[in-house]
């Protein structure tokens, strides 16, 4: 390991017990900065509303204001998704009603960057709407860092991963693609736990100047963007326990690791994908039948050059 990595996992790497609410709090009030959470979310009633509970009763009273807005963005969900949201108070915004000049694209990452034109906080923190078994640990953890030290930018949780019974199996695409190629280009980048974790937060200074890939390739190019804008020691991670979630199927982890290595190809040399597709097979009652699907080629620009964002800040 790189002797930078070593010093940042020792200087950058924190616990959430680290920094007590009441210290964040005192923090948050002498800065006069203010948070948002966003929650992307497609189909998620069944986890959504008691996400948005804990983080309102913990996090967002008269004795904990931590957080100033939570926003739930959905991307349209067909169950009631929406519905459970607003009722356990979120603010509710569908992705199309964002930017309509622009007509959105089915992704995480395009949820993502039209939340920083309906959210106001200094600090965006995104916590994905899977999640079971919820802690408020998760958000006063990754937002900790931002309100106490101002040299850092953009903080990820770090937490184990059971799959199943198994202890520490999750995050299959991490340990099969995202994580060697950390290893092999941006090795600076391999003290990140869980480089491709939905949790993290980060100033909107820095937000509003990444592109943010439409797919899930957004926490990969985020991390790699960051580092070459702000720096290593502008990024660092707090762990948080446990992530509980619901386990994709290995198809969908295939794309979803051709998404992770088309994020990764552009960023290495700004290239074109030969062939921007995966091919991966289903046994059909014919023998193996082949499935062919796109890989995600779109990025947004940086919001900071979107006009719309640039009169918002300005107002």
């Amino acid at each position: 390991m790189l002797e930078d990595v070593e010093r940042w996992l020792n200087t950058r790497s924190w616990a959430v017990d680290d920094r007590p609410l009441k210290k964040l709090i005192a923090a948050k009030r002498s800065a006069n900065s203010t948070v948002s959470v966003v929650l992307p979310a497609l189909n998620e009633e069944e986890t959504v509303g008691e996400i948005v509970a804990v983080i309102r009763r913990e996090l967002m009273t008269r004795k904990v204001p931590l957080v100033d807005e939570i926003v739930v963005i959905d991307s349209g969900s067909t169950d009631r998704t929406s519905e459970v949201a607003a009722e356990a108070g979120a603010r509710v915004v569908h992705r199309d009603e964002i930017l309509p000049r622009i007509p959105a694209v089915p992704g995480k990452g395009e949820v993502l960057w039209r939340s920083l034109l309906v959210t106001s906080g200094d600090i965006v923190c995104f916590i994905d709407a899977d999640l079971k078994e919820f802690s408020a640990d998760f958000v006063s953890g990754i937002v900790g860092p931002l309100l106490t030290d101002p040299g850092v930018d953009l903080v990820k949780a770090m937490y184990d991963r059971p799959l199943g019974s198994a202890a520490g199996q999750g995050g299959r695409v991490t340990e099969l693609m995202a994580r060697p190629l950390l290893n092999m280009h941006w090795p600076q980048l391999a003290g990140f736990v869980q480089p491709l974790g939905g949790e993290y937060a980060a100033r909107r200074s820095l937000l509003e100047q990444l592109p943010f890939p439409v797919g899930y390739g957004v926490e990969l190019g985020m991390l790699i963007d960051a580092l070459h804008l702000v720096g290593l020691d502008s990024l660092a991670q707090v762990d948080v326990g446990v992530r509980k979630h619901r386990h994709q199927d290995g198809q969908a982890l295939g794309r979803m690791a051709a998404t992770i290595y088309r994020t990764a190809q552009l960023r290495l040399a700004r290239g074109h994908l030969v062939r921007p597709e995966i091919t991966q097979f289903v046994r059909g009652e014919d023998g193996f039948e082949p499935r062919t699907h796109s890989v995600d080629m779109e990025e947004r620009p940086p919001m900071a050059e979107i006009a719309e964002y640039v009169e918002r800040k300005a107002a």
